[in-house]
């Protein structure tokens, strides 16, 4: 009896087995005064991964649910997000068709689920689009440590959710946290999405804890001169906003956001930094194999006064990016990118801003070109 009951559960479940194998080799112009070619496996179309996802019918129309999934660089077999074993998600929850869905883990934000699948960078899709220093995390470079995240079925195309980061500072239960929030409309050939996001303390000395070092080598991801001056940034914010417009085999995309860097301490005179971001773009479908994709984007960000009267921070960036992508089957495609950048205005660590596509690295002057060519695979 025994025996035939647990017969019965585990047909009721599911484990799956799943991963992104996405490896390019990469051209780009002025680095350190020349040019570098090197392969690339985790900023490619998707970058890579593996993980694992599961599903258990609780009754009722009830299931606990999981996944674990790690970035991995096919080069050196590392695994990605700063050496973080399950960097890219690791949760586990509940999940109702009526109720929507409570998970628990290291997780994606609002903004990943919202407004991001409608942006000309993830429409176009490859590292040439992303916005300059992704200050807006419209490209999550950032995922959610200590998170709580509630996600809502679809009422007549409308979705939202909600996400809390419990920071675990003892004496202090809002160092170190932060929170997200989001909502989608989808009628027809028309999509739109927003998501807002507010982090305290975004900076942490320990490996692995707070918003901007949320790695397992606690590297933060202000790391170029573009936003590295604003470490001291006692306060995080991000508004963005998507849509998408389908037309046939052509599809447009836009999307607006604004980044602020608050409460930067004496040394800016407790001031803000912000950046504004617009971009738009377009895929066409020229045959079911094929498609190629552009976009153009703007930044600006508002300068800050140091201490010493010195203004910095008023950085300019215009980006364009083109992409195509033939699939040779479902699983399998190949594809190549082209990017350029060019930046004006002073960095926020007071020096000429420089390009700077993807978070690369810095470029050595204010322009750069970046051209990948790249095979995916998925399984």
């Amino acid at each position: 009896m025994l025996g035939a009951v647990s017969s019965m559960c585990y047909a009721q479940s599911s484990v799956t087995l799943y991963g992104v194998l996405d490896n390019s080799v990469m051209y780009q112009s002025n680095v350190k005064g020349g040019t570098r070619v090197s392969l690339d496996a985790l900023t490619g179309l998707y970058g890579s991964r593996w993980g694992m996802t599961g599903v258990e019918d609780l009754g009722g129309g009830l299931r606990a649910i999981f996944t674990l999934e790690s970035g991995i660089n096919l080069n050196n077999g590392q695994f990605g997000q700063g050496g973080t074993a399950f960097g890219r998600q690791a949760f586990v929850g509940l999940s109702s068709d009526r109720m929507g869905s409570l998970t628990f883990g290291r997780q994606y934000d609002m903004i990943f689920y919202y407004p991001l699948p409608l942006t000309p960078g993830t429409l176009v899709g490859g590292p040439a689009p992303v916005h300059p220093g992704d200050v807006d995390n419209a490209a999550n470079s950032i995922r959610i440590n200590n998170s709580i995240r509630y996600m809502s079925p679809s009422f007549h195309g409308l979705t939202f959710g909600g996400e809390y980061s419990v920071g675990g500072i003892a004496g202090n239960v809002t160092a170190n946290s932060g929170y997200s929030v989001g909502t989608a409309y989808a009628y027809g050939p028309f999509k739109i999405g927003a998501a807002f996001e507010y982090f305290k303390d975004p900076t942490s000395s320990t490996p692995g804890s707070g918003f901007f070092t949320a790695y397992a080598n606690g590297v933060s991801t202000l790391s170029q001169s573009l936003n590295k001056g604003y470490v001291s940034a006692q306060a995080y914010q991000s508004a963005v906003l998507a849509a998408n417009y389908t037309i046939g085999k052509l599809v447009l995309a836009t999307s607006l956001s604004n980044a602020q860097y608050a409460n930067l301490g004496t040394a800016f005179a407790n001031g803000t930094a912000r950046f504004n971001n617009v971009d738009v773009g377009a895929t066409y479908l020229i045959t079911p194999f094929l498609f190629v994709g552009g976009s153009y984007d703007y930044m600006t960000s508002k300068g800050v006064r140091t201490s010493d009267g010195q203004t910095v921070g008023n950085q300019h960036y215009h980006q364009l990016a083109l992409l195509t992508d033939y699939l040779f089957s479902k699983r399998t495609d190949v594809w190549f990118t082209v990017g350029w950048q060019h930046a004006s205005g002073t960095s926020s660590i007071g020096s000429p801003a420089v390009a700077d596509i993807d978070s690369l690295g810095d470029s050595s002057n204010n322009h750069q070109l970046l051209l990948r060519l790249g095979l995916k695979h998925k399984f």
